[in-house]
């Protein structure tokens, strides 16, 4: 069988890193800027898209060839780039990322390249991350730059060509990589499971988006009246800085406090005399309070079509080979014992503050379980 290696740089307005690949490629602005292949033992090609150059006949051809064997490093990310414009049967796709933590080494092509001894300048490393940075993603408006949005390869035609030669790198890198993996047999279970776990995360988990924004309305509403409470206690300029308050905390009770980690606060409460301490520390405790994090990030990752895609990562544990939990880390969801969830539910959505008081009064935030 032949073997087609890939390499792509993308250009996004949506943040990679806390939106996620599926929302990336839909935005309508992404586009694919280099296509870098090489067939079997061929040299490496590029493809200059972002300058109006077109893939050849014979690539877009064997993109969907199941007697071509299509690989990539992070083969994910290849794979729902190019079917957002030409179709390539997960299938016929394999991932050298994948082998590589199957066989116990890092996930990244450098640092998978590091450890199998292959030369990486650490300052073409650099030189990557900064081409990446100028090209890839938006960049900030000025009047040097005559506030453009994006560096496009008219801008930095010399920088262009730089990174025209580092994506193209990057599929030598991929080839050798593969070249000393494959002395290890990769199990085709472990193979079909990576497919179907390609499709699970691109069909993705629907999620109610109007408890998302009522959740976080609420809790953005319930944090400033906690901020205006302390403000009003102690006369902090910023209550929530951990030096202002151990500083406060002394002049108020003499008493020096040396943490105010989650683990210290509750013995605090507990031994305290001071009515206006206790109660800093429990708006300490409320505004500390991560539970409402996975909210933020499904309101991130969510799609037009209120499906948040990519939450699971293949092998993401390679020494177990079990999963590991993606933008909303859903692996870890509190279970909910809330008899009365589908009433919470029903406020949240409505963003009747109020009546979550009334009703769970005991509650300083509310944090209910989208499950």
């Amino acid at each position: 069988m032949r073997e087609l290696d890939i390499d792509i740089e993308t250009f996004s307005s949506v943040d990679l890193k806390t939106c996620g690949l599926y929302k990336y490629v839909q935005s309508p602005d992404f586009e694919i800027l280099l296509f870098a292949y090489s067939f079997d033992r061929e040299d490496v090609k590029i493809i200059d898209l972002a300058q109006g150059e077109q893939l050849p006949e014979e690539l877009v051809a064997a993109l969907s060839d199941k007697n071509i064997k299509k690989i990539a490093h992070n083969a994910a990310f290849e794979w729902y780039c190019l079917n957002k414009f030409w179709k390539s049967p997960i299938e016929q796709w394999t991932c050298t990322m994948v082998k590589a933590l199957y066989c116990g080494y890092p996930a990244s092509l450098s640092a998978v390249g590091n450890a199998l001894g292959l030369a990486e300048d650490k300052k073409k490393l650099a030189t990557g991350r900064t081409l990446i940075r100028k090209f890839c993603v938006p960049c900030k408006p000025t009047k040097k730059n005559g506030g453009r949005l994006r560096n496009l390869p008219k801008h930095e035609p010399e920088q262009w060509e730089l990174f025209k030669t580092y994506c193209k790198q990057d599929v030598v890198t991929e080839k050798e990589i593969k070249k000393q993996l494959d002395r290890i047999e990769f199990p085709q279970f472990e193979q079909e499971m990576w497919i179907i776990d390609q499709l699970m995360n691109a069909y993705g988990v629907q999620i109610d988006t109007k408890l998302v924004e009522g959740a976080l309305y609420i809790d953005e509403t319930r944090t400033n009246e906690l901020i205006i409470e302390a403000i009003q206690i102690s006369n902090l300029g910023n209550p929530k800085s951990v030096a202002q308050l151990k500083e406060w905390i002394l002049e108020t009770t003499g008493e020096e406090v040396t943490s105010l980690n989650k683990s210290d606060v509750p013995e605090l409460i507990e031994n305290t005399d001071s009515e206006q301490v206790k109660r800093m520390l429990v708006i300490r405790q409320e505004l500390s309070k991560t539970s409402t994090k996975k909210y933020v990030a499904m309101r991130n990752a969510v799609g037009t079509d209120n499906r948040v895609r990519g939450l699971l990562q293949f092998y993401g544990a390679n020494r177990t080979g079990r999963w590991a939990g993606r933008l909303v880390q859903v692996q870890n969801l509190p279970r909910n014992y809330l008899k009365t969830l589908d009433l919470a539910r029903k406020l949240v959505k409505n963003k009747n503050i109020n009546a979550l008081k009334l009703i769970y009064r005991k509650c300083t935030r509310y944090n209910f379980s989208v499950n």
